[in-house]
């Protein structure tokens, strides 16, 4: 099994946006839902893409927007490619510049019915996502509920594309979950924080060494 990449997301500074790059982060979450207590501006967030490192990808969440406000958001902030879509209304990206990322709760057996039907509406429309992230299920909660996915559920689970496990994941943890769901990615946000929005980086570190270790 290859090492899964890592994602920490809920950046909302300079700082900790260097630290997770410095510890190995593949990909950084920049959330752009205001409801959040991980909500960044844009403009703090343009400044922090700015300044990462070479081959760490910024993404964009967001939380039941329409296509063209989140293409045209992530044209705001220059080099953002990656767009992770929590929301009610799920459809096939339309602009094939961008990378889709569209975000699935878990709560049980029925909820794999919703991606299949997603996933049979991208192949009639040929227009794929380049992952799916499967997160724990929390009413009405998109993202960031802590709640750990049905990881027993997940593991014979294979839609085809890449899977990024999140939900509820710590550096306690991880490894269980990478050894039973062999995602491709796994994404990380309130288990690696000392508070909403403010990374540890001590846990980052953790985290992404368990990863490393569950991956080899």
């Amino acid at each position: 099994m290859a090492v899964p990449r890592v994602k920490i997301c809920g950046i909302t500074s300079e700082a900790d946006a260097l630290s997770a790059a410095e510890l190995g982060a593949s990909a950084l979450g920049f959330n752009f839902y205001a409801r959040s207590p991980r909500y960044i501006p844009e403009e703090r967030a343009a400044a922090i893409v700015r300044v990462l490192p070479a081959f760490v990808e910024p993404v964009g969440v967001f939380v039941n927007e329409l296509f063209e406000h989140m293409i045209a958001a992530a044209g705001r902030l220059g080099s953002v490619r990656t767009l992770q879509f929590h929301g009610d209304q799920l459809a096939p990206c339309p602009r094939a510049a961008f990378r889709f990322i569209p975000a699935f709760a878990i709560k049980d057996a029925e909820s794999f019915g919703t991606i299949t039907r997603y996933l049979e509406r991208c192949a009639r429309e040929g227009q794929f996502p380049a992952a799916i992230l499967l997160d724990g299920h929390q009413p009405g909660i998109h993202g960031g509920t802590g709640q750990p996915a049905p990881w027993h559920l997940l593991a014979d689970f294979r839609p085809g594309i890449p899977i990024i496990l999140a939900g509820g994941l710590t550096a306690e943890n991880v490894a269980e979950a990478v050894r039973t769901v062999k995602p491709y990615a796994v994404d990380v946000a309130s288990g690696v924080e000392s508070r909403p929005g403010v990374k540890d980086k001590e846990k980052m570190r953790r985290f992404v060494a368990a990863v490393r270790e569950a991956g080899n």
